[in-house]
């Protein structure tokens, strides 16, 4: 785990050396994201009745997904002869799609000298920051042990890190903020490559065994959130979606969903 968050952290200090002409810009950035620090921490004491109904739809997609939480385990490691050692060797690969996404915006911006580019990067760079302490409270609350520590489900306040899924998380803050930034000439693109690399490092996740079905709808939840937050601070549209879990025989379907443009 702290390989692949040096890894990121490298990743991301490598991407803002790549511009230093932007150096005044960044300046001025890192004042913005200060302020949204304040108002993200401080957003639920601001919510209306729409904003808590969303959040009540998410506690019960969470809910849903941890009712077949052993199912999905099941489904990957039935047959499955490693010890419950809470190894984690996928971890550096599971942080490609969001390091690619990220290291892809910040080369193209550079090569191009473009602005939107580099705002764009920014914004990835804070909604990532900005998911990733949020999802890192909520792993010390929860205290939940990962399915490579546990077969039980309910290991919660067991001093455990599984809930959420910190590279779902960051993955759907970064993939989140470059589907829906920029203009809509190649919005279905980037909505494919955005939401695509978000829902294949949950699959991975899964697939490797490091988390709970439910720790990736939540982490995918935290970070679609998060991303929707800086895209509203930045004036760019807010996407409105919707995350749902439907059963499958032997499974479940987990489905998300944004209006083209």
């Amino acid at each position: 785990m702290i390989r692949a968050k040096k890894l990121f952290v490298a990743v991301a200090l490598l991407l803002v050396h790549l511009s230093p002409a932007q150096a005044a810009e960044n300046s001025t950035m890192m004042g913005d994201v200060l302020e949204d620090t304040k108002l993200y921490f401080t957003a639920p004491l601001r919510w209306d009745s729409r904003d808590w109904t969303l959040f009540a739809g998410t506690l019960g997609a969470i809910a849903v997904a941890h009712h077949y939480d052993d199912t999905v385990r099941q489904h990957f490691v039935a047959n499955s002869t490693e010890p419950l050692d809470g190894s984690d060797p996928h971890s550096s690969k599971d942080w490609y799609p969001a390091a690619g996404i990220l290291a892809g915006t910040w080369v193209y911006a550079t090569l191009i000298q473009n602005r939107a580019g580099y705002q764009e990067g920014w914004s990835m760079i804070e909604a990532a920051g900005l998911s990733a302490a949020s999802g890192f409270i909520f792993k010390q609350i929860a205290g939940r042990e990962r399915p490579n520590e546990t077969t039980d489900v309910n290991r919660w306040f067991s001093k455990g890190d599984s809930f959420p899924s910190s590279h779902t998380t960051v993955t759907f803050a970064i993939g989140t903020m470059f589907a829906e930034s920029g203009g809509d000439d190649y919005r279905w693109i980037r909505r494919i490559v955005g939401y695509g690399a978000a829902g294949a490092t949950a699959y991975l996740r899964m697939k490797h065994n490091e988390h709970w079905l439910s720790d990736n709808v939540a982490g995918a939840a935290l970070g679609f959130t998060t991303a929707s937050f800086v895209l509203k601070r930045r004036g760019s549209h807010s996407p409105m979606s919707a995350l749902s879990v439907a059963p499958l025989d032997g499974g479940v379907l987990l489905t998300y969903s944004a209006p083209l443009r």
